[in-house]
């Protein structure tokens, strides 16, 4: 499943990451690294960012940049 596909208050596990050198590059030096989990705390009213807690931070990312991170369901 696509990060940007997550509810709010769901949580998962990173699996695998997709975008262009510079995206990718910014995304995993905020964290976002594979095997690392991931909680949607919440959207804006809009839609777009979205709001996620990853090592204990707070990090909101653009529903495109979202959908550039692949997750596995927390068992």
């Amino acid at each position: 499943m696509l990060l940007s596909e997550m509810k709010e208050g769901q949580s998962g596990i990173i699996s695998g990451m997709g975008g262009n050198g510079v995206l990718r590059r910014r995304i995993r030096e905020m964290g976002f690294l594979k095997g690392t989990e991931v909680y949607v705390e919440k959207y804006a009213p809009l839609k777009d960012p979205l709001e996620l807690i990853i090592k204990g931070y707070h990090i909101s990312l653009r529903v495109e940049e979202a959908a550039q991170i692949t997750v596995d369901d927390v068992k």
